[in-house]
Protein backbone atom coordinates (compact mmCIF):
# COMPACT_ATOMS: atom_id res chain seq x y z
CA UNK A 1 0.00 0.00 0.00
CA UNK A 2 1.73 3.53 -0.93
CA UNK A 3 2.51 5.80 2.17
CA UNK A 4 0.41 8.29 3.32
CA UNK A 5 -2.32 6.19 1.87
CA UNK A 6 -5.37 5.12 4.09
CA UNK A 7 -6.58 1.66 3.32
CA UNK A 8 -10.27 1.33 1.71
CA UNK A 9 -13.14 0.58 4.42
CA UNK A 10 -14.77 -3.19 4.72
CA UNK A 11 -18.22 -3.33 2.25
CA UNK A 12 -20.09 -4.23 5.72
CA UNK A 13 -18.47 -1.00 7.12
CA UNK A 14 -19.37 1.41 4.55
CA UNK A 15 -23.19 0.20 4.39
CA UNK A 16 -23.13 0.27 8.61
CA UNK A 17 -21.64 3.84 8.25
CA UNK A 18 -25.07 4.43 5.48
CA UNK A 19 -27.36 3.35 7.75
CA UNK A 20 -25.86 5.70 10.53
CA UNK A 21 -26.17 8.60 8.24
CA UNK A 22 -29.47 7.45 7.34
CA UNK A 23 -30.71 7.44 10.31
CA UNK A 24 -28.99 10.32 11.91
CA UNK A 25 -30.12 12.73 8.40
CA UNK A 26 -33.98 11.17 8.93
CA UNK A 27 -33.86 12.66 12.71
CA UNK A 28 -32.33 16.03 11.81
CA UNK A 29 -34.90 16.46 9.25
CA UNK A 30 -37.76 15.88 11.62
CA UNK A 31 -35.79 18.03 14.27
CA UNK A 32 -35.88 20.92 11.95
CA UNK A 33 -39.51 20.52 10.35
CA UNK A 34 -40.48 20.85 14.56
CA UNK A 35 -38.43 24.24 14.73
CA UNK A 36 -39.96 25.40 11.57
CA UNK A 37 -43.14 24.66 12.80
CA UNK A 38 -42.78 27.00 16.23
CA UNK A 39 -40.75 29.73 14.11
CA UNK A 40 -41.57 32.93 12.48
CA UNK A 41 -38.96 32.32 10.06
CA UNK A 42 -37.28 35.12 10.61
CA UNK A 43 -33.09 35.58 8.85
CA UNK A 44 -30.32 37.50 9.25
CA UNK A 45 -30.37 38.60 6.05
CA UNK A 46 -33.93 38.70 5.12
CA UNK A 47 -34.83 37.35 2.04
CA UNK A 48 -37.02 39.53 0.49
CA UNK A 49 -35.30 42.43 1.58
CA UNK A 50 -31.86 41.27 -0.38
CA UNK A 51 -34.09 40.05 -3.48
CA UNK A 52 -35.95 43.46 -3.69
CA UNK A 53 -32.19 45.37 -3.82
CA UNK A 54 -31.12 42.93 -6.27
CA UNK A 55 -34.39 43.04 -8.07
CA UNK A 56 -34.06 47.07 -8.48
CA UNK A 57 -30.37 47.01 -9.74
CA UNK A 58 -31.11 44.64 -12.20
CA UNK A 59 -34.15 46.80 -13.41
CA UNK A 60 -31.85 49.97 -13.47
CA UNK A 61 -29.04 48.21 -15.58
CA UNK A 62 -31.47 46.97 -17.96
CA UNK A 63 -32.72 50.00 -18.85
CA UNK A 64 -28.74 51.80 -19.39
CA UNK A 65 -28.38 49.14 -22.44
CA UNK A 66 -25.09 50.83 -23.26
CA UNK A 67 -23.52 50.26 -20.22
CA UNK A 68 -24.39 46.67 -19.86
CA UNK A 69 -22.60 45.84 -22.97
CA UNK A 70 -19.59 48.07 -22.06
CA UNK A 71 -19.40 45.83 -18.80
CA UNK A 72 -19.79 42.56 -20.94
CA UNK A 73 -17.17 43.54 -23.54
CA UNK A 74 -14.94 44.29 -20.44
CA UNK A 75 -15.35 40.34 -19.21
CA UNK A 76 -15.06 39.35 -22.87
CA UNK A 77 -11.99 41.40 -23.24
CA UNK A 78 -10.48 39.72 -19.83
CA UNK A 79 -11.38 35.91 -20.38
CA UNK A 80 -9.88 36.51 -24.26
CA UNK A 81 -6.83 37.35 -22.49
CA UNK A 82 -6.94 34.44 -20.33
CA UNK A 83 -7.44 32.19 -22.81
CA UNK A 84 -4.26 33.42 -24.81
CA UNK A 85 -2.20 33.26 -21.45
CA UNK A 86 -3.48 29.94 -20.87
CA UNK A 87 -2.51 28.52 -24.23
CA UNK A 88 0.71 29.64 -23.69
CA UNK A 89 1.59 28.07 -20.79
CA UNK A 90 -0.40 24.94 -22.30
CA UNK A 91 2.69 25.11 -25.24
CA UNK A 92 5.42 25.54 -22.50
CA UNK A 93 5.89 29.43 -23.36
CA UNK A 94 5.61 32.08 -20.24
CA UNK A 95 2.77 34.15 -19.68
CA UNK A 96 1.82 36.39 -17.45
CA UNK A 97 -1.11 36.20 -14.89
CA UNK A 98 -4.34 38.18 -15.91
CA UNK A 99 -5.49 37.98 -12.60
CA UNK A 100 -3.99 37.13 -9.64
CA UNK A 101 -5.69 37.11 -5.69
CA UNK A 102 -5.52 40.18 -3.18
CA UNK A 103 -2.77 39.74 -1.03
CA UNK A 104 -3.70 38.06 1.91
CA UNK A 105 -6.28 35.34 -0.24
CA UNK A 106 -5.94 31.93 1.25
CA UNK A 107 -8.24 30.27 -0.69
CA UNK A 108 -5.47 30.03 -3.51
CA UNK A 109 -2.25 29.20 -1.12
CA UNK A 110 -2.25 25.77 -2.35
CA UNK A 111 0.37 25.56 -4.87
CA UNK A 112 -1.55 23.66 -7.77
CA UNK A 113 -3.39 26.70 -8.02
CA UNK A 114 -0.29 28.45 -9.55
CA UNK A 115 1.20 24.98 -10.90
CA UNK A 116 -1.12 22.95 -12.98
CA UNK A 117 -2.89 24.88 -15.82
CA UNK A 118 -6.73 23.61 -15.16
CA UNK A 119 -6.83 25.23 -11.57
CA UNK A 120 -5.04 27.98 -12.70
CA UNK A 121 -7.50 29.28 -15.28
CA UNK A 122 -10.38 28.50 -12.94
CA UNK A 123 -8.80 30.45 -10.30
CA UNK A 124 -8.27 33.58 -13.08
CA UNK A 125 -11.50 32.99 -14.42
CA UNK A 126 -13.35 32.90 -11.16
CA UNK A 127 -11.19 36.37 -10.32
CA UNK A 128 -12.46 37.73 -13.44
CA UNK A 129 -15.81 37.01 -13.36
CA UNK A 130 -15.96 38.14 -9.55
CA UNK A 131 -14.84 41.19 -10.28
CA UNK A 132 -16.68 41.89 -13.13
CA UNK A 133 -19.76 41.51 -11.43
CA UNK A 134 -18.51 43.56 -8.42
CA UNK A 135 -17.36 46.27 -10.22
CA UNK A 136 -20.69 45.97 -12.37
CA UNK A 137 -23.01 46.20 -9.51
CA UNK A 138 -21.25 49.36 -8.32
CA UNK A 139 -21.80 50.85 -11.43
CA UNK A 140 -25.63 50.91 -10.96
CA UNK A 141 -26.87 54.60 -11.11
CA UNK A 142 -29.76 56.06 -9.20
CA UNK A 143 -29.56 53.30 -6.11
CA UNK A 144 -30.13 54.70 -2.69
CA UNK A 145 -26.54 55.02 -0.92
CA UNK A 146 -27.76 52.47 2.07
CA UNK A 147 -28.86 49.87 -0.93
CA UNK A 148 -25.88 50.23 -2.86
CA UNK A 149 -23.95 49.44 0.33
CA UNK A 150 -25.92 46.26 0.38
CA UNK A 151 -25.86 45.72 -2.70
CA UNK A 152 -22.55 45.68 -3.19
CA UNK A 153 -21.89 43.54 0.63
CA UNK A 154 -24.54 41.11 -0.89
CA UNK A 155 -23.01 40.63 -4.70
CA UNK A 156 -19.56 39.87 -2.38
CA UNK A 157 -21.41 36.98 -0.21
CA UNK A 158 -22.77 35.22 -3.39
CA UNK A 159 -19.13 35.74 -5.17
CA UNK A 160 -17.37 34.15 -2.05
CA UNK A 161 -19.97 31.11 -2.28
CA UNK A 162 -19.08 30.23 -5.90
CA UNK A 163 -15.27 30.16 -5.31
CA UNK A 164 -14.04 26.82 -6.80
CA UNK A 165 -11.78 26.90 -3.31
CA UNK A 166 -15.10 25.57 -2.07
CA UNK A 167 -16.60 22.83 -4.06
CA UNK A 168 -14.76 19.04 -4.11
CA UNK A 169 -14.56 18.79 -7.93
CA UNK A 170 -12.65 21.84 -8.04
CA UNK A 171 -10.39 22.39 -5.23
CA UNK A 172 -6.75 20.51 -5.80
CA UNK A 173 -6.24 20.12 -1.48
CA UNK A 174 -9.74 18.63 -2.26
CA UNK A 175 -8.98 15.97 -4.90
CA UNK A 176 -5.66 15.11 -3.89
CA UNK A 177 -7.06 14.33 0.12
CA UNK A 178 -10.30 12.15 -1.78
CA UNK A 179 -7.00 10.01 -3.70
CA UNK A 180 -4.95 9.81 -0.68
CA UNK A 181 -7.53 8.18 1.58
CA UNK A 182 -9.89 6.68 -0.80
CA UNK A 183 -12.55 9.13 0.63
CA UNK A 184 -12.22 8.41 3.93
CA UNK A 185 -11.88 12.55 4.23
CA UNK A 186 -15.33 12.78 2.33
CA UNK A 187 -16.85 10.17 5.26
CA UNK A 188 -15.68 11.94 8.13
CA UNK A 189 -16.64 15.39 6.28
CA UNK A 190 -19.97 14.60 5.92
CA UNK A 191 -19.89 13.16 9.53
CA UNK A 192 -18.65 16.66 10.40
CA UNK A 193 -21.76 17.56 8.55
CA UNK A 194 -23.87 15.91 10.66
CA UNK A 195 -22.83 16.51 13.82
CA UNK A 196 -22.81 20.78 13.00
CA UNK A 197 -26.87 19.74 12.00
CA UNK A 198 -27.63 18.07 14.97
CA UNK A 199 -25.83 20.99 17.02
CA UNK A 200 -28.17 23.02 15.47
CA UNK A 201 -31.36 21.00 14.87
CA UNK A 202 -31.48 21.50 11.38
CA UNK A 203 -29.89 24.26 10.87
CA UNK A 204 -26.40 23.94 9.55
CA UNK A 205 -24.04 25.74 12.57
CA UNK A 206 -20.52 25.47 11.53
CA UNK A 207 -17.67 24.14 13.96
CA UNK A 208 -15.23 26.65 14.31
CA UNK A 209 -12.92 24.47 16.74
CA UNK A 210 -12.88 21.42 18.99
CA UNK A 211 -16.10 22.97 21.67
CA UNK A 212 -15.33 19.92 24.16
CA UNK A 213 -11.28 20.86 24.28
CA UNK A 214 -12.50 23.99 26.60
CA UNK A 215 -14.29 24.33 29.68
CA UNK A 216 -14.86 27.80 31.68
CA UNK A 217 -12.77 28.24 34.79
CA UNK A 218 -10.43 25.11 33.91
CA UNK A 219 -8.65 26.18 30.58
CA UNK A 220 -10.30 29.70 29.28
CA UNK A 221 -11.55 32.28 31.90
CA UNK A 222 -9.41 31.32 34.64
CA UNK A 223 -8.09 34.32 36.79
CA UNK A 224 -8.79 33.36 40.56
CA UNK A 225 -11.38 35.72 41.81
CA UNK A 226 -14.61 35.82 43.10
CA UNK A 227 -18.39 36.87 42.00
CA UNK A 228 -19.00 39.45 44.98
CA UNK A 229 -22.47 40.78 43.54
CA UNK A 230 -25.20 39.61 41.39
CA UNK A 231 -28.71 41.20 39.93
CA UNK A 232 -30.90 40.18 37.07
CA UNK A 233 -28.59 41.62 34.35
CA UNK A 234 -25.14 40.75 36.05
CA UNK A 235 -22.54 39.56 38.32
CA UNK A 236 -19.84 41.51 39.78
CA UNK A 237 -16.27 39.84 39.81
CA UNK A 238 -12.87 40.88 41.58
CA UNK A 239 -10.15 39.53 40.78
CA UNK A 240 -7.69 38.08 43.56
CA UNK A 241 -4.21 40.62 44.16
CA UNK A 242 -1.22 39.20 43.00
CA UNK A 243 1.22 41.99 44.26
CA UNK A 244 1.36 42.98 47.85
CA UNK A 245 0.69 46.41 47.26
CA UNK A 246 -2.29 47.98 44.92
CA UNK A 247 -3.36 51.41 43.52
CA UNK A 248 -5.72 52.81 45.43
CA UNK A 249 -8.63 53.24 42.97
CA UNK A 250 -9.87 50.14 41.68
CA UNK A 251 -10.37 49.60 37.82
CA UNK A 252 -13.90 48.56 36.88
CA UNK A 253 -14.37 46.77 32.95
CA UNK A 254 -17.65 47.52 31.52
CA UNK A 255 -17.79 44.66 28.67
CA UNK A 256 -19.83 43.89 25.71
CA UNK A 257 -23.29 42.64 26.35
CA UNK A 258 -23.23 41.30 22.64
CA UNK A 259 -20.17 38.66 23.58
CA UNK A 260 -18.98 37.14 27.17
CA UNK A 261 -16.02 39.17 29.31
CA UNK A 262 -13.86 36.47 29.25
CA UNK A 263 -12.37 37.66 25.65
CA UNK A 264 -9.95 39.37 28.03
CA UNK A 265 -9.39 36.29 29.98
CA UNK A 266 -9.11 33.61 27.64
CA UNK A 267 -5.59 32.16 28.63
CA UNK A 268 -2.70 33.64 31.13
CA UNK A 269 -0.90 34.30 28.47
CA UNK A 270 -3.36 36.61 26.88
CA UNK A 271 -5.26 37.39 29.48
CA UNK A 272 -5.73 41.62 29.88
CA UNK A 273 -7.60 41.03 33.11
CA UNK A 274 -4.60 39.00 34.51
CA UNK A 275 -1.68 41.67 33.34
CA UNK A 276 -4.11 44.57 34.65
CA UNK A 277 -3.81 42.46 38.04
CA UNK A 278 -0.34 42.45 37.84
CA UNK A 279 0.03 45.65 37.30
CA UNK A 280 -1.24 46.42 41.02
CA UNK A 281 -4.86 47.14 39.63
CA UNK A 282 -7.79 45.97 41.68
CA UNK A 283 -9.80 44.38 39.15
CA UNK A 284 -13.52 44.16 38.63
CA UNK A 285 -15.37 42.95 35.55
CA UNK A 286 -19.27 43.15 34.80
CA UNK A 287 -20.33 39.60 33.59
CA UNK A 288 -23.19 40.16 31.78
CA UNK A 289 -26.75 37.43 32.04
CA UNK A 290 -27.43 35.45 28.89
CA UNK A 291 -30.62 36.74 29.06
CA UNK A 292 -34.10 34.85 27.95
CA UNK A 293 -37.44 35.93 27.94
CA UNK A 294 -38.09 37.53 31.45
CA UNK A 295 -35.79 40.19 30.91
CA UNK A 296 -37.50 41.36 27.99
CA UNK A 297 -38.43 44.41 29.42
CA UNK A 298 -34.83 45.44 30.33
CA UNK A 299 -34.08 48.56 28.41
CA UNK A 300 -30.72 50.02 27.78
CA UNK A 301 -30.78 52.41 31.00
CA UNK A 302 -31.58 49.33 32.95
CA UNK A 303 -28.12 48.03 31.92
CA UNK A 304 -26.51 51.43 32.61
CA UNK A 305 -28.44 51.70 36.25
CA UNK A 306 -27.99 47.68 37.19
CA UNK A 307 -24.51 47.51 35.32
CA UNK A 308 -21.82 50.19 35.80
CA UNK A 309 -23.35 52.18 38.17
CA UNK A 310 -24.52 49.17 40.49
CA UNK A 311 -21.13 47.81 40.36
CA UNK A 312 -19.25 50.81 40.85
CA UNK A 313 -21.85 51.55 44.74
CA UNK A 314 -20.62 47.86 44.90
CA UNK A 315 -17.22 48.65 44.62
CA UNK A 316 -17.46 51.67 47.16
CA UNK A 317 -18.61 49.25 49.94
CA UNK A 318 -15.82 46.82 48.88
CA UNK A 319 -12.93 49.00 48.75
CA UNK A 320 -14.29 51.98 50.57
CA UNK A 321 -12.98 54.08 47.63
CA UNK A 322 -15.94 56.31 45.66
CA UNK A 323 -13.78 56.84 42.11
CA UNK A 324 -12.81 54.64 40.02
CA UNK A 325 -10.48 53.75 37.13
CA UNK A 326 -13.21 52.79 34.19
CA UNK A 327 -12.75 50.30 30.84
CA UNK A 328 -15.70 49.88 28.58
CA UNK A 329 -15.00 47.21 25.42
CA UNK A 330 -17.32 47.58 22.50
CA UNK A 331 -20.99 48.22 22.85
CA UNK A 332 -20.04 48.66 27.10
CA UNK A 333 -18.06 51.22 25.45
CA UNK A 334 -21.13 53.20 24.53
CA UNK A 335 -23.17 52.24 27.62
CA UNK A 336 -20.00 53.96 29.81
CA UNK A 337 -19.94 57.12 27.17
CA UNK A 338 -23.90 57.23 27.85
CA UNK A 339 -23.28 56.95 31.58
CA UNK A 340 -20.14 59.07 32.25
CA UNK A 341 -23.05 61.78 30.30
CA UNK A 342 -25.64 60.59 32.97
CA UNK A 343 -23.29 60.75 36.14
CA UNK A 344 -22.38 64.60 34.58
CA UNK A 345 -25.84 65.49 34.40
CA UNK A 346 -26.64 64.25 37.99
CA UNK A 347 -23.01 66.31 39.06
CA UNK A 348 -21.58 63.02 40.25
CA UNK A 349 -19.06 63.03 37.30
CA UNK A 350 -16.45 62.82 40.13
CA UNK A 351 -16.57 59.44 41.02
CA UNK A 352 -14.92 58.39 37.44
CA UNK A 353 -10.85 59.35 37.77
CA UNK A 354 -10.59 58.56 33.81
CA UNK A 355 -12.26 56.30 31.23
CA UNK A 356 -10.53 53.77 28.58
CA UNK A 357 -12.64 52.89 25.81
CA UNK A 358 -12.01 49.78 23.53
CA UNK A 359 -12.89 49.62 19.69
CA UNK A 360 -15.71 51.24 20.71
CA UNK A 361 -18.53 53.36 18.86
CA UNK A 362 -20.26 56.90 19.80
CA UNK A 363 -20.60 58.22 16.64
CA UNK A 364 -22.63 56.00 14.30
CA UNK A 365 -22.64 58.09 11.41
CA UNK A 366 -20.12 56.04 9.30
CA UNK A 367 -20.35 52.22 10.88
CA UNK A 368 -18.78 50.09 8.26
CA UNK A 369 -20.52 46.55 6.76
CA UNK A 370 -22.92 46.43 9.97
CA UNK A 371 -24.77 49.22 8.25
CA UNK A 372 -26.15 47.20 5.53
CA UNK A 373 -28.51 45.10 8.46
CA UNK A 374 -30.06 47.82 9.46
CA UNK A 375 -33.02 50.14 8.03
CA UNK A 376 -36.73 50.64 8.66
CA UNK A 377 -38.29 47.67 7.03
CA UNK A 378 -35.47 45.50 8.78
CA UNK A 379 -35.73 46.98 12.05
CA UNK A 380 -39.34 46.57 11.57
CA UNK A 381 -39.31 42.81 10.97
CA UNK A 382 -36.48 42.64 13.37
CA UNK A 383 -38.61 44.07 16.62
CA UNK A 384 -42.03 41.79 15.03
CA UNK A 385 -39.64 38.53 15.94
CA UNK A 386 -38.65 39.60 18.96
CA UNK A 387 -42.13 40.61 20.37
CA UNK A 388 -42.72 36.90 19.71
CA UNK A 389 -39.86 35.49 21.94
CA UNK A 390 -38.54 38.99 23.64
CA UNK A 391 -35.23 38.47 22.65
CA UNK A 392 -32.88 38.00 19.59
CA UNK A 393 -31.45 34.92 19.36
CA UNK A 394 -27.53 34.72 19.49
CA UNK A 395 -26.96 32.59 16.81
CA UNK A 396 -28.61 35.75 14.38
CA UNK A 397 -26.11 38.32 16.10
CA UNK A 398 -22.86 35.25 15.41
CA UNK A 399 -24.23 35.15 11.80
CA UNK A 400 -24.03 38.85 11.25
CA UNK A 401 -20.25 39.05 12.49
CA UNK A 402 -19.25 36.12 10.43
CA UNK A 403 -20.75 37.17 7.37
CA UNK A 404 -18.41 40.48 7.63
CA UNK A 405 -15.79 37.89 7.62
CA UNK A 406 -17.00 35.46 5.35
CA UNK A 407 -13.71 33.78 3.89
CA UNK A 408 -12.15 33.90 7.27
CA UNK A 409 -15.53 32.52 9.33
CA UNK A 410 -17.40 30.52 6.79
CA UNK A 411 -15.91 29.17 3.91
CA UNK A 412 -12.55 27.79 5.38
CA UNK A 413 -14.34 26.03 7.79
CA UNK A 414 -16.68 23.93 4.97
CA UNK A 415 -13.57 23.60 2.89
CA UNK A 416 -11.47 22.06 5.94
CA UNK A 417 -14.22 20.12 7.70
CA UNK A 418 -16.50 19.17 5.32
CA UNK A 419 -14.06 19.11 2.21
CA UNK A 420 -11.00 17.90 3.80
CA UNK A 421 -12.65 15.81 6.47
CA UNK A 422 -10.06 17.18 9.14
CA UNK A 423 -11.13 17.98 12.93
CA UNK A 424 -11.36 21.49 13.77
CA UNK A 425 -8.55 22.93 15.90
CA UNK A 426 -8.90 23.82 19.37
CA UNK A 427 -8.22 27.78 19.43
CA UNK A 428 -9.31 29.82 22.17
CA UNK A 429 -10.58 32.46 20.16
CA UNK A 430 -12.90 30.82 18.18
CA UNK A 431 -14.44 28.93 21.09
CA UNK A 432 -15.56 32.78 22.43
CA UNK A 433 -16.48 33.48 19.00
CA UNK A 434 -18.89 30.61 19.08
CA UNK A 435 -20.71 31.38 22.32
CA UNK A 436 -23.24 33.87 21.07
CA UNK A 437 -25.45 35.72 23.27
CA UNK A 438 -29.28 36.81 23.25
CA UNK A 439 -30.37 40.64 23.44
CA UNK A 440 -33.57 41.55 25.25
CA UNK A 441 -36.08 43.00 22.63
CA UNK A 442 -36.80 46.25 24.63
CA UNK A 443 -32.90 47.29 24.56
CA UNK A 444 -31.78 46.11 21.60
CA UNK A 445 -34.51 48.02 19.70
CA UNK A 446 -33.52 51.13 21.31
CA UNK A 447 -29.92 50.83 20.61
CA UNK A 448 -30.53 49.59 17.29
CA UNK A 449 -32.91 52.33 16.64
CA UNK A 450 -31.60 55.79 18.54
CA UNK A 451 -27.86 54.88 17.78
CA UNK A 452 -27.09 52.90 14.48
CA UNK A 453 -29.96 53.76 12.94
CA UNK A 454 -30.93 57.35 13.71
CA UNK A 455 -27.60 58.00 15.67
CA UNK A 456 -29.01 60.06 18.05
CA UNK A 457 -26.63 59.98 20.92
CA UNK A 458 -24.72 62.28 19.32
CA UNK A 459 -26.96 64.93 19.55
CA UNK A 460 -27.09 67.32 23.06
CA UNK A 461 -30.08 65.39 24.98
CA UNK A 462 -30.79 62.95 21.52
CA UNK A 463 -31.53 60.36 24.30
CA UNK A 464 -32.43 60.30 27.72
CA UNK A 465 -31.86 57.73 29.93
CA UNK A 466 -34.01 57.58 33.31
CA UNK A 467 -35.56 60.53 32.49
CA UNK A 468 -31.62 62.38 31.78
CA UNK A 469 -31.17 64.00 28.58
CA UNK A 470 -27.27 62.80 27.37
CA UNK A 471 -25.12 64.95 26.59
CA UNK A 472 -21.26 63.35 25.64
CA UNK A 473 -19.85 67.10 25.41
CA UNK A 474 -19.78 67.26 29.19
CA UNK A 475 -18.04 64.46 29.50
CA UNK A 476 -14.74 66.35 31.14
CA UNK A 477 -13.30 62.98 32.35
CA UNK A 478 -9.50 62.17 31.23
CA UNK A 479 -10.54 59.90 28.25
CA UNK A 480 -8.08 56.99 26.49
CA UNK A 481 -9.67 55.77 23.22
CA UNK A 482 -8.05 52.74 21.92
CA UNK A 483 -8.69 52.01 18.52
CA UNK A 484 -7.89 49.11 15.72
CA UNK A 485 -6.72 49.83 12.56
CA UNK A 486 -8.51 46.95 10.68
CA UNK A 487 -11.66 47.10 12.49
CA UNK A 488 -14.68 45.40 10.37
CA UNK A 489 -17.41 46.50 13.59
CA UNK A 490 -15.72 49.42 15.29
CA UNK A 491 -14.23 51.52 12.17
CA UNK A 492 -11.25 53.34 13.55
CA UNK A 493 -12.02 56.54 11.83
CA UNK A 494 -15.42 56.37 13.25
CA UNK A 495 -13.84 56.02 16.50
CA UNK A 496 -11.98 58.68 16.24
CA UNK A 497 -14.81 61.42 16.12
CA UNK A 498 -15.63 60.92 20.06
CA UNK A 499 -12.20 62.67 20.06
CA UNK A 500 -14.27 65.99 18.97
CA UNK A 501 -17.15 65.20 21.45
CA UNK A 502 -15.60 64.76 24.54
CA UNK A 503 -14.32 67.97 26.77
CA UNK A 504 -11.77 66.73 28.83
CA UNK A 505 -8.23 65.42 27.73
CA UNK A 506 -8.46 62.73 25.24
CA UNK A 507 -5.22 60.38 24.34
CA UNK A 508 -6.13 58.68 21.00
CA UNK A 509 -4.45 55.31 20.42
CA UNK A 510 -4.58 53.11 16.82
CA UNK A 511 -3.36 49.89 17.34
CA UNK A 512 -2.43 47.44 13.99
CA UNK A 513 -5.32 44.52 13.83
CA UNK A 514 -8.36 43.95 14.16
CA UNK A 515 -11.37 44.12 16.54
CA UNK A 516 -9.99 41.60 18.68
CA UNK A 517 -6.55 40.95 18.11
CA UNK A 518 -5.35 44.81 18.21
CA UNK A 519 -6.87 44.60 21.94
CA UNK A 520 -5.99 41.68 22.84
CA UNK A 521 -2.12 41.49 22.22
CA UNK A 522 0.13 41.19 25.40
CA UNK A 523 3.30 42.43 25.24
CA UNK A 524 5.00 39.27 25.60
CA UNK A 525 3.30 38.38 22.46
CA UNK A 526 5.34 40.61 20.59
CA UNK A 527 3.49 41.04 18.15
CA UNK A 528 1.85 44.14 15.82
CA UNK A 529 2.14 47.78 16.76
CA UNK A 530 0.35 51.10 17.91
CA UNK A 531 0.59 54.69 16.49
CA UNK A 532 0.15 57.72 18.74
CA UNK A 533 -0.20 61.46 17.99
CA UNK A 534 -1.01 64.00 20.63
CA UNK A 535 -2.36 66.59 17.89
CA UNK A 536 -6.17 65.44 17.82
CA UNK A 537 -6.84 67.00 14.22
CA UNK A 538 -9.89 66.98 13.00
CA UNK A 539 -9.59 64.61 9.94
CA UNK A 540 -8.59 60.94 11.29
CA UNK A 541 -6.68 60.75 8.11
CA UNK A 542 -4.12 63.94 9.09
CA UNK A 543 -4.02 62.23 12.42
CA UNK A 544 -2.29 59.50 11.38
CA UNK A 545 -0.29 61.16 8.41
CA UNK A 546 1.84 62.62 11.47
CA UNK A 547 1.57 59.44 14.32
CA UNK A 548 4.85 57.89 15.82
CA UNK A 549 4.68 54.03 15.31
CA UNK A 550 5.54 52.13 17.83
CA UNK A 551 6.17 48.46 17.61
CA UNK A 552 4.34 45.71 20.09
CA UNK A 553 1.56 45.88 22.41
CA UNK A 554 -0.28 49.18 23.50
CA UNK A 555 -0.65 47.95 27.11
CA UNK A 556 2.37 49.37 28.70
CA UNK A 557 1.57 52.76 27.30
CA UNK A 558 -2.32 52.63 28.30
CA UNK A 559 -0.68 51.51 31.76
CA UNK A 560 2.18 54.45 31.76
CA UNK A 561 -1.53 56.67 31.29
CA UNK A 562 -3.38 55.11 33.76
CA UNK A 563 -1.24 54.90 36.40
CA UNK A 564 -1.64 59.01 36.82
CA UNK A 565 -5.08 58.67 37.68
CA UNK A 566 -5.01 55.59 39.66
CA UNK A 567 -4.03 57.06 43.22
CA UNK A 568 -0.66 56.12 45.47
CA UNK A 569 0.00 52.39 46.23
CA UNK A 570 -2.12 50.71 49.36
CA UNK A 571 -2.31 47.06 50.96
CA UNK A 572 -3.55 44.47 48.50
CA UNK A 573 -7.10 43.95 48.99
CA UNK A 574 -9.12 40.54 48.92
CA UNK A 575 -12.01 39.52 46.43
CA UNK A 576 -15.40 40.91 49.08
CA UNK A 577 -13.06 43.10 51.35
CA UNK A 578 -14.39 41.45 54.23
CA UNK A 579 -17.29 43.37 53.61
CA UNK A 580 -19.50 41.16 51.30
CA UNK A 581 -19.64 37.20 51.44
CA UNK A 582 -18.39 35.99 47.60
CA UNK A 583 -21.02 34.00 46.42
CA UNK A 584 -19.09 31.54 44.06
CA UNK A 585 -15.89 31.69 42.10
CA UNK A 586 -14.63 33.25 39.40
CA UNK A 587 -15.70 33.19 36.12
CA UNK A 588 -19.04 32.71 37.92
CA UNK A 589 -22.10 31.11 36.27
CA UNK A 590 -23.98 33.87 34.67
CA UNK A 591 -21.26 33.59 31.75
CA UNK A 592 -20.96 29.63 31.89
CA UNK A 593 -24.93 29.79 30.45
CA UNK A 594 -24.82 28.86 26.60
CA UNK A 595 -27.63 30.45 23.84
CA UNK A 596 -28.55 27.01 23.03
CA UNK A 597 -30.79 28.06 20.10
Amino acid sequence: MPAGKTPEMPPEEVWKRIAEFAARTQKIATDYLAQQAKSDNFQIPDPGVVGKTFLEAWFRLASEPGKLAEAQMELWRDLSLLWQAEAKRVLGEPAEPVAVPHKGDKRFADEAWDSEVAFDYMKQAYLISSRWLQRTMRRVDGMDPHKARMLDFYTRQFVDALAPSNFLLTNPAALRKTMETSGDNLVKGLDHMLADLERGHGRLSISMTDYDAFKLGENVAVSPGKVVWQNDLMQLIQYAPSTGKVFRRPLLIVPPWINKFYILDLRPKNSFIKWAVDQGHTVFVISWVNPDETLAHKEFEDYMVEGPIEAMNVIEKVTGERRVNLIGYCIGGTLTACTLAYLSAKRQAGRVASVTFFTALVDFSEVGELDVFIDEEQLRLLEEHMEQKGYLEGRHMAQVFNMMRDNDLIWSFVVNNYLLGKEPFPFDLLYWNADSTRMPMMMHSFYLRNMYHLNKVVEPGGISLRGVPIDLRKIKTPTYILSTREDHIAPWKSTYAATRLYSGPVRFVLSASGHIAGVVNPPSANKYCYWTNPELRPDPDAWFADAAETPGSWWPDWQEWVGKHAGAMVPARMPGGGVLPPLEDAPGSYVKVRAND
